[in-house]
């Protein structure tokens, strides 16, 4: 059972977790207190900054979501440059993330650096002319312009619904909370992914809980869509999954959204091997698991770190697919404004 099954049980020794969940909550209050009265400093950089985030410990779908706003502003004819922290990189320049983003949008800058100010000026002096803050809503010493907080409708305070009682929604580490959910209402706009993954009913009380959360706060809704079956060989349809029997190999913070979209295609799900988020994949973690007459399934984000495996593969490629509120991010992007740098250099003079 994966750490977020255990924490969306109540009882027993797990309710000793509220202590330092309560802790971790007080503590996080008080950072946002500093930074909303201006005792804490805030670094601005002189291009446009825009945040895409979320209140839980990952699964949100943001890689997809990034590769999409990158896209859009390229289409802006804006060169965007995406920070991050480069979480679990190791030795490489990028880490999982950053290897699937320069396949999908090579055009785009990239910079992976724990401290995001220090890599945002370097975005800039190489040309960046917005700044995209990958998992950047809790990382409040970078100033930013947009803010777009994603809610995965599946597990839209962390942890995955289902069962008779709504889970708990607390902090780390009871809960998978990053900060209360009063902390959208800093947000310009809440984007609820995999909106296609639950009934009309779920996602109608969502959408009533987000609105009563963060009134003020506009939401759109969006799928992470299927778009492409690939493989050694080249590229399948997506019907080819229809009635086949596949093996899922992921190391996602959510892999049941994965099973869930791979079910919706019609694939026969024998088993999923569900590794911790970003997991360091090596060639026998494959080899080990492949079966005649089966077919071993992994995520873009994934086939990343599986170039060397022995074994055959195929990818699915998932694309971030807005399903209500395209005007309202349209405008939001349109509205940025052009950047320092630029502005000096329409001045006269």
């Amino acid at each position: 059972m994966r750490a977020s099954e255990r924490l969306a049980g109540r009882g027993g020794a797990l309710e000793w977790l509220r202590i330092p969940s309560a802790l971790y909550d007080s503590l996080t209050r008080a950072r946002n207190a500093a930074y909303d009265r201006g005792w804490k400093r805030v670094g601005r950089l002189d291009v446009p900054v825009v945040s895409v985030g979320n209140l839980t410990v990952g699964g949100t779908g943001k890689t997809p979501a990034v590769i999409w706003l990158a896209r859009e502003l390229l289409r802006r004819g804006r060169t965007p440059g995406i920070l991050s922290r480069g979480f679990r990189r190791g030795t490489e320049q990028l880490n999982d993330e950053g290897r699937l983003i320069a396949r999908e949008v090579p055009d785009a800058l990239q910079e992976q650096d724990p401290d995001r100010l220090r890599g945002g000026r370097e975005l800039v002096e190489r040309g960046a002319q917005v700044v995209i803050l990958d998992d950047g809503f809790q990382h409040r010493r970078l100033a930013r312009d947009l803010d777009l907080v994603l809610v995965d409708a599946t597990r839209p305070f962390g942890l995955p619904l289902g069962g008779e009682r709504e889970p708990p929604r607390l902090c780390l580490p009871r809960g998978l909370l990053r900060e209360r959910p009063a902390g959208l209402r800093r947000a310009n706009a809440a984007i609820v992914t995999r909106a296609d993954q639950v009934s009309v009913a779920t996602l109608e009380r969502l959408t009533d809980d987000l609105h009563a959360i963060a009134p003020a706060v506009p939401l759109a809704r969006a799928a992470h869509r299927p778009v492409r079956l690939r493989g050694i060989g080249g590229e399948r349809p997506l019907d080819w999954l229809r009635g086949r029997p596949v093996r899922l190999v992921c190391g996602l913070a959510n892999p049941e959204a994965f099973a869930g979209t791979v079910r919706s295609l019609g694939a026969v799900i024998v088993a999923l091997h569900a590794f911790g988020d970003h997991h360091p994949f090596a060639p026998s973690d494959l080899t080990d698991l492949a079966r005649e007459g089966e077919t071993l399934l992994v995520t873009a984000k994934d086939a990343v770190k599986l170039t060397s495996a022995s074994v055959p593969f195929l990818v699915l490629d998932i694309e971030f697919t807005l399903l209500e509120g395209a005007a309202l991010l349209d405008a939001l992007l349109d509205a940025l404004p052009p950047g320092r740098a630029a502005l000096h250099a329409g001045l006269p003079g």
